[in-house]
């Protein structure tokens, strides 16, 4: 077997070392500036347009219908809103299936499905920057610390396999599982692919049953098919979480 995937080991970080960025590296202070940057144009953007602003609301409050509304009433534009509000999810943290039903019942499975997960692609992208170049101290701040430190822990032990079970548990919110794996280190080009392969699954699950609200039936194959995958995807939960819990604890002295 190759190293080409190889992931490092615990407290070998193959990019600089989170939350302590040399002062000569000028590449990554500006890799940091520019994700920052980025982030306080999302929230510019979502304080001061009124149909981002509404739909954030309707996402916050778990408005599933009052949203589909707004991206149908949007028109062609509604596409660019449906990427802002993904990256709005870097800061706020709103339930991610919302969106995703959203914009499977007003743009279809086939135009839906790779919308959304462009938009949440690009959100992991700006996350995992965030967290590698500099954002390890203020995410402390900002998330629980214990649980941040027991999950990076576990991902800078548990490979690749790990990092795309992590993309199938519905109860962690996307973004900060993509600043984790950027504060623990975990190279770009595998945080990409992993993250494309693991958070497909639960994307799909939630772009078909959004596409299938307008005449849902309790008996359409594809319900069944969506429940059965959700009732998959909690099974996996209980089998991932354990292992974060024991990949997390601290090393013996």
């Amino acid at each position: 077997m190759g190293e080409t995937a190889r992931m490092p080991e615990p407290h070998e970080h193959l990019e600089p070392r989170p939350g302590e960025m040399p002062e000569d590296d000028e590449t990554s202070r500006l890799m940091l500036v520019a994700s920052l940057l980025t982030v306080a144009a999302i929230v510019a953007m979502v304080l001061l347009i009124t149909p981002l602003r509404n739909a954030i609301t309707d996402a916050l409050s778990g408005d599933t219908e009052s949203l589909r509304e707004d991206l149908n009433d949007l028109g062609a534009t509604g596409y660019l809103v449906v990427l802002v509000l993904a990256l709005a999810h870097s800061v706020i943290f709103y339930p991610a299936e919302i969106l995703n039903a959203a914009v499977g019942y007003v743009y279809g499975f086939w135009v839906g499905l790779p919308l959304v997960m462009a938009g949440w692609m690009l959100n992991g992208i700006l996350c995992h920057q965030i967290g590698n170049y500099g954002g390890r101290p203020l995410l402390l701040k900002l998330l629980h610390e214990d649980r941040f430190l027991r999950w990076e822990r576990a991902v800078e032990r548990g490979g690749p396999v790990l990092l795309m079970a992590l993309r199938l548990i519905p109860i962690v919110p996307f973004s900060v599982c993509s600043y984790v794996l950027g504060s623990a280190g975990v190279p770009l080009r595998t945080f990409i692919w992993t993250t494309a392969i693991g958070y497909l699954p639960l994307t799909v699950i939630f772009v078909v049953l959004g596409s299938r609200l307008e005449d849902i039936s309790p008996t359409d194959p594809v319900i069944w098919a969506g429940a059965i995958g959700m009732v998959l995807l909690l099974l996996v939960t209980r089998w991932v979480l354990p292992r974060i819990e024991h990949h997390g604890e601290e090393p013996a002295e």
